[in-house]
């Protein structure tokens, strides 16, 4: 009932062959210390911008060479990785941010398309539009492995708790929140809204995030996390980029959520009712 993960933290650039060599670089060094599960951030072999250059940087799945990579690297070490998403064509002309499992086997076990977009204002000319290029997804993924399910998620997923209390009544271990946080909202809302969302589940937290300035202008805020059920961290990765490892003791999900039992507890809601006083 004892696993080791690992979590890795990068600063992608556009340079997508160069982001796979540290990826898989990062991935052999997590294996050599005795990691069964090894988790990536979102958008990890390429973080770039623009339409027309992403279009051109990206490839469907079948074609994909940094998703063929990554699988070697997982049957190579014999780890079960969570590749915490690639940019995937899913025509000539929109995307698909999507997150892997991938057995040790090499075989990809799960996907999962971010359900939320990150389409925001945050004020200083900084702004962002996931849906003007991608398509979102409809359906929450868990992923069926040796020593648990896994909950899948991606980044701004984070803010919607409706999604995690459907993964933690599905009985999940373990839920994947891998990201590319800005600094902003990072500072803010990071380390709160993960062991929120790990108190919430009493499941394990896995956050795998990007962190530093990009060849984009784009700065993310690291702080790669692992997160026990009870929601006390047990690792975090600061601000430099490597490798963070813990220990999961998959039998503390069970005991914490009999001890909570919080999820079994949720009732079914309709709409609030409005009180007012008579004019």
């Amino acid at each position: 009932m004892k696993l080791t993960a690992a979590l890795i933290q990068i600063t992608s650039s556009d340079d997508m062959p160069a982001n796979i060599a540290v990826l898989t670089n990062f991935i052999a060094q997590a294996a050599r210390k005795g990691a069964g599960l090894i988790c990536t951030p979102e958008t990890s072999h390429l973080m770039t911008q623009g339409r027309e250059k992403a279009l051109s940087l990206t490839y469907f799945e079948a074609d994909d060479p940094g998703l063929k990579a990554l699988r070697g690297a997982a049957s190579k070490h014999k780890v079960w990785l969570l590749i915490g998403s690639l940019i995937i064509k899913k025509t000539q002309d929109r995307l698909l941010n999507r997150s892997y499992v991938i057995a040790p086997d090499g075989e990809i076990a799960a996907r999962y398309d971010k359900i939320h977009l990150f389409d925001i204002d945050l004020g200083g000319g900084e702004s962002y539009r996931e849906s003007a290029l991608y398509d979102a997804g409809d359906t929450p993924s868990i992923a069926r492995t040796s020593f648990g399910d896994i909950g899948m998620t991606i980044c701004y997923d984070l803010r919607f708790p409706l999604l995690y209390t459907l993964l933690g009544r599905a009985g999940v271990s373990i839920i994947t929140v891998p990201s590319a946080f800005t600094v902003p909202t990072g500072q803010a809302h990071w380390h709160t809204l993960l062991r929120t969302r790990a108190i919430e589940t009493g499941a394990y937290i896995l956050a795998p995030a990007q962190m530093g300035l990009h060849a984009t202008g784009r700065e993310t805020y690291g702080h790669s996390l692992i997160i026990d059920p009870w929601g006390e961290i047990v690792a975090d990765a600061g601000k430099v980029p490597g490798i963070v490892l813990a220990e999961l003791d998959l039998a503390k999900v069970a005991a914490v959520r009999q001890k909570m039992p919080s999820l079994s507890h949720a009732k079914p809601l309709s709409a609030p009712k409005v009180w007012s006083k008579d004019p």
